[in-house]
């Protein structure tokens, strides 16, 4: 998998042999449990420890029974043992093994930048030692800086394998809500109207659509998900908030959360302003190490002066602490990416440049007034929205059927959501044809399938949707497609500016989208690989 993937790989069929190859130019170890139980390890640990200050070498763990201690006593010795370590549990997705390997080959190379830079030094204090005793000083400071880099350099490592992971993670979860929501959905229609069992079902598309926001709220913290502004009720998502912020906090502190009547929608992701929200009561809690009050306040204003922000109507969400502040140094800096208060270890400083940032982006704005030994109280300015708030209840659309016979080739490797989704449209009214890859797809339109509309799987073994969707247009050219994807993102090129609807989606979601689709097929329009005609998530119609 790995050289099918262009990651050199050197094969050791023992320990004795790894440690032979053990090098400082190895890019990462991929190890089986197997291969470490009941085996002499000290020349791999004595290996580890004798590893220059820039070199921590990656490790990936291959195990049947994951990386915690409940259900792997050994994790702990091989963690303690191996340092960098990465359990990966088997049975693996290739896709979640090829990620974990880019992942620790980046970290890698930025310890070879890091190493790069320790010579650098090394031949400054060199140079530095024939010089006068002035400049001592400034060694001293290149010390300093030097440290700062490595540091910020290893938060940004985790933070680089903390995304990869939830990416993973989040679009295994993603296709195992698509069927899930999609077959709520077929069961709901079924049912006469005034049914009991109707309660049911939408208690469970309830709860299906919360653990949908929660794999939002995970990829927002991995900062693996685009940007989608909408029109928010953000009364509504403060509420929604309550629970999440008492539970994150200390018992000891109390939270008030309150806001104006009729306040305003703004436009903002809602998901990235939730996460903006928690680390703003984070930080707070940090700074109320003995309890206090915390306030978050929603309020309307009216900018009638251009400065850091334009004249225009505003939401301001100010979070307000009784903690213990900063001094006039700390506050100047306090927005600058890895500036931190809390030691190493303890934040990654990007808390609140990550607020300032998705405030500027959405042409607002992050304010920070405080004072040592009083408390913080920062605000978050949002554009108010023209268009009404999106609901965020469960969707109770009613499903378009098909307006004409259609046929559509679905592909997806995943069985469930292949099958979930062809349930889905032949309800509809359509002829599914389905294919569990794109090579069984492509032959499928070499033997003389003509659908309409290709619905492809993003990310699948082999062949993934946009290469398929390229060569499936060379055999029919007059043939509409689109992608269905449980990643946030799309590679750069002009994959990205397919249209598509993220996993999980609803019935009324779905229908809407090929129905569309086919309309516009019907009028003799393909819809070419363009920017304009880009859809992610649920669609604000």
């Amino acid at each position: 998998m790995l050289r099918e993937s262009n990651i050199p790989a050197l094969i050791c069929s023992d320990i004795d042999c790894l440690v032979r190859e053990l090098r400082d130019d190895i890019g990462f170890v991929l190890v089986t449990e197997e291969a470490l139980l009941g085996r002499d390890l000290r020349p791999v640990a004595n290996w580890i420890d004798k590893q220059p200050e820039w070199s921590d070498l990656p490790f990936v763990l291959l195990t049947h029974k994951g990386g915690g201690l409940e259900r792997n006593p050994e994790a702990g010795r091989f963690l303690d043992m191996l340092g960098n370590v990465t359990f990966l549990e088997r049975p693996f997705h290739p896709t979640t093994l090829i990620s974990l390997a880019r992942a620790a080959l980046r970290a890698r190379s930025r310890q070879y930048e890091a190493r790069a830079r320790l010579v650098a030094l090394q031949e400054s204090q060199e140079s530095l030692k024939t010089a006068n005793e002035t400049l001592e000083a400034r060694v001293a400071e290149r010390t300093r800086e030097h440290e700062q880099a490595l540091a910020r350099l290893h938060e940004a490592q985790k933070l680089e394998t903390l995304g990869q992971l939830t990416g993973g993670v989040a679009h295994d979860f993603n296709n195992l809500l698509t069927p899930v929501i999609g077959n709520l959905d077929l069961l709901r229609r079924r049912l006469e109207p005034g049914d009991r069992s109707h309660r049911l079902i939408d208690a469970s598309l309830q709860a299906a659509s919360r653990a949908s926001t929660l794999v939002q709220r995970l990829l927002a913290f991995a900062r693996r998900q685009d940007l989608r502004p909408r029109s928010i009720d953000i009364a509504s998502l403060l509420d929604g908030m309550t629970d999440l912020i008492r539970r994150s906090l200390d018992p000891a502190i109390e939270v008030e959360i309150s806001h104006a009547d009729e306040l305003p929608p703004a436009r903002v992701d809602p998901n990235q302003l939730e996460l903006a929200v928690l680390n703003l009561a984070i930080n707070a809690r940090d700074a109320m190490p003995r309890g206090g009050k915390l306030e978050i306040i929603a309020a309307a204003e009216t900018v009638k002066t251009a400065g850091r922000l334009q004249p225009g109507d505003y939401v301001r969400i100010s979070v307000r602490d009784e903690g213990s502040g900063m001094d006039a140094d700390t506050l100047s800096r306090a927005v600058e990416p890895f500036f931190s208060t809390k030691g190493v270890g303890k934040g990654t400083g990007l808390g609140l440049s990550m607020v300032h940032g998705l405030a500027a982006q959405l042409g607002g704005m992050l304010s920070l007034k405080s004072e040592k030994g009083v408390g913080t109280q920062a605000d978050i300015w949002l554009p108010v929205a023209s268009e009404a708030p999106v609901a965020t209840d469960v969707d109770v659309r009613s499903v378009i059927p098909a307006s004409r016979r259609a046929t559509i080739l679905l592909v997806d490797d995943e069985e469930l959501v292949r099958t979930g989704t062809a349930d889905m449209l032949s309800d509809l009214g359509y002829d599914v044809v389905d294919a569990n890859s794109g090579a069984e797809a492509l032959k499928m339109l070499r033997d003389g399938v003509e659908p309409d509309l290709l619905i492809s799987d993003y990310l699948m073994p082999g062949m993934n949707g946009v290469e398929l969707i390229t060569q499936a247009r060379t055999l029919a050219p007059a043939m509409q497609a689109m992608l269905i994807t449980g990643y946030s993102t799309i590679a750069e090129g002009p994959g990205a500016s397919l249209p598509r609807l993220a996993k999980p989606f609803r019935h009324a979601e779905l229908a809407e989208f090929v129905a569309e689709l086919l309309a516009e097929n019907e009028g003799g329009t393909v819809l070419p690989f363009r920017s304009d005609r880009s859809a992610s998530g649920p669609r604000d119609n």
